[in-house]
């Protein structure tokens, strides 16, 4: 324990991986996926790193590929209940500094709008990830919309960042020395889609 957590500390995804295995990779992806505090985690780097890993015999793809999907649809799950639980309380809380009744407002317009999309396509997106499952139990939207869809992307980010790891780790000799510059892109591409909403506000 103390040695995952000091890789956990210094977001080493080899060292998370190598010490906390199975069952470590779980937590976090459980933990990212939507609990508050797993908001700053390395989801998509980790899974991809974990199928590069996978690739060199480390892990078994197959084991592996399903208890990220199982961790990151009950995450999912466990934020939406947060949020439906503490739905009420925000929407009695004044407005303060960091809270508007305004976020509750366009929350629950914006479910209504994108519907299980929004679900769907936050599980690609750090940050929003973590966030949107609170925020669509707190905004009320139908929790058997939200468990299909929350069961769709759990599948396809899980299943879809491990296999690409893992096809690259296949293809290419001594692909754990590229993981840095590997893992840099996939946080670049990750976050992309954010640039390109804020550029799009801008103009």
């Amino acid at each position: 324990m103390p040695t995952f957590l000091a890789a956990l500390e210094h977001l080493d995804p080899i060292a998370i991986l190598h010490a906390g295995g199975y069952v470590g990779l779980a937590l976090l992806v459980f933990a990212e996926s939507g609990l508050l505090f797993g908001i700053f985690l390395p989801g998509d780097s980790l899974l991809f790193v974990a199928g590069l890993l996978a690739a060199s015999g480390t892990f078994s793809i197959v084991p592996l590929t399903i208890i990220v999907i199982v961790a990151a649809i009950a995450g999912d799950s466990v934020g939406y209940w947060f949020g439906a639980k503490t739905g009420d309380m925000l929407a009695a809380r004044e407005d303060s500094r960091f809270f508007k009744q305004e976020y509750l407002k366009r929350t629950e317009l914006f479910y209504q709008a994108y519907g299980g999309r929004a679900v769907l396509l936050a599980r690609f997106v750090p940050v929003v990830r973590t966030l949107a499952p609170i925020l669509a139990g707190a905004g009320s939207m139908e929790y058997g919309t939200f468990l299909s869809y929350n069961i769709l992307g759990g599948a396809l980010w899980g299943a879809g960042m491990i296999t690409s790891g893992y096809f690259l780790g296949s293809i290419i000799p001594n692909s754990e020395s590229y993981i840095l510059p590997f893992s840099l892109f996939i946080i670049a591409i990750s976050f992309l889609p954010v640039f390109v909403n804020l550029l799009h506000k801008k103009k």
